[in-house]
């Protein structure tokens, strides 16, 4: 019977350092352990509630920037420059991009102009960067280049 009641004392002096030392206590007392305990829970309960408030916060201009993001206005752009013998093509627009780029490509193609290199992407709007080549460089105008996308585009 002395030996059970010793080694509940030992248990409970173990859980008691186990406590201090998660809680950072510098208490003796078992009901300052306690106590310090008690705040050291309430602490962590509010720092939880301020990050949920935080997250809550980041998740709302989240939807507000996807919102924005759906609903801008972005104003159709086509820009043709001429280097060397190429043509450096920029196209910005909004959504749309597979029937775009199939209709920017078909306009090449009735152009004669075989693409070199291009990068397409279309998260938010739809952007197009492309090197093009003319099978007769001479043949080939700027402004030509530059409406026939704009109409394609628009379709």
């Amino acid at each position: 019977m002395v030996s059970s009641s010793l080694q509940r004392r030992i248990a409970l002096r173990r859980k008691l350092q186990i406590l201090r030392t998660l809680t950072d206590s510098k208490s003796v007392k078992k009901s300052s352990i306690i106590m310090d305990s008690l705040i050291y829970i309430y602490k962590l309960k509010l720092k939880l509630e301020a990050i949920k408030r935080e997250y809550s916060n980041l998740m709302a201009i989240k939807r507000q920037y996807l919102y924005l993001m759906e609903h801008v206005q972005v104003p159709e752009e086509v820009k043709v420059e001429k280097v060397g013998e190429m043509l450096l093509v920029r196209v910005t627009c909004k959504k749309g991009a597979e029937s775009k780029l199939v209709s920017i490509l078909e306009v090449f193609d009735e152009m004669g102009l075989n693409v070199v290199r291009a990068s397409v992407s279309s998260n938010y709007v739809f952007e197009m960067e492309a090197i093009v080549a003319a099978q007769n460089p001479e043949a080939v105008d700027v402004r030509e280049v530059t409406q026939v996308i704009s109409k394609a585009i628009e379709k």
